[in-house]
């Protein structure tokens, strides 16, 4: 399936909007720290929240989830810690002559070394493989005491990037989409013609026809939007797996 050239993400922005969500979460559904959740009433506190003498409260800020089982706040922005065989998808920032840095959405860039990269190359040869501004999809090799990562694309799957988008993703979407052994996005996948590929690192690849692209990022788009009235996992999984007319 083809696709277009590859179009870049943009940055997720934090909304700073508190709220103060009910069992059911209807309402506004983003949550300040300090910001009261009600009672316990039996569920399982997740992310985000703790339990005092006065009820249950946000943590940090993010979108409050909460079913019969569970109440969490999400975070709807933070940066990604790497872990080593984590799959993640990573743009050219900086080339030297046998080494490239990429940016993947963490503290600090990943190193790519040429011994690990997408094919042979002469010493100093290494913009004629990847240059700043590629796109690429690796997995983490290596991390260190600080949190910096050396990555590699010798492996099942891993290359450049050269056609379709890829969409940044905030947290709280990430953490639906890889729960319950992935449910919401094998639901996404069966819906579209679209060639979906989620890495760890809050990055999406979609490649298909442009109209189907753009149909999947319309159903994640409505995701962002309605993020404060959806109350609970099912509801996402059914927007995400809809055709957005």
């Amino acid at each position: 399936m083809k696709g277009g050239p590859v179009r870049r993400f943009g940055d997720e922005q934090m909304s700073d909007q508190s709220a103060h969500g009910g069992r059911d979460g209807r309402g506004s559904r983003l949550a300040t720290p300090g910001a009261m959740l009600g009672a316990r009433e039996g569920r399982r506190l997740g992310h985000g929240v703790v339990e005092t003498d006065s009820g249950l409260i946000a943590t940090k800020v993010g979108v409050i989830y909460s079913d019969d089982k569970t109440i969490s706040v999400l975070p709807t922005h933070t940066r990604y810690t790497p872990r080593p065989g984590d799959l993640v998808i990573g743009v050219v920032e900086a080339v030297q002559s046998n080494l490239w840095f990429l940016d993947i959405n963490a503290p600090f860039n990943a190193l790519l070394p040429m011994s690990l990269g997408p094919g042979k190359a002469e010493f100093g040869g290494a913009r004629n493989v990847l240059n700043v501004g590629q796109t690429v999809l690796c997995r983490i090799q290596e991390v260190d005491e600080t949190h910096s990562s050396v990555v590699t694309m010798k492996g099942l799957g891993l290359r450049r990037v050269d056609s379709g988008l890829v969409e940044s993703l905030p947290p709280h979407l990430m953490q639906t989409l890889f729960s319950d052994g992935g449910v919401a996005l094998k639901a996404l996948k069966a819906s579209t013609e679209c060639r979906v590929v989620l890495a760890e690192n809050g990055r999406m690849w979609i490649n298909g026809s442009s109209d189907s692209i753009t149909d999947v990022v319309a159903r994640i788009t409505r995701i962002r939007s309605m993020a404060r009235d959806i109350s609970n996992r099912d509801e996402m999984i059914a927007i995400l797996s809809t055709e957005v007319a």
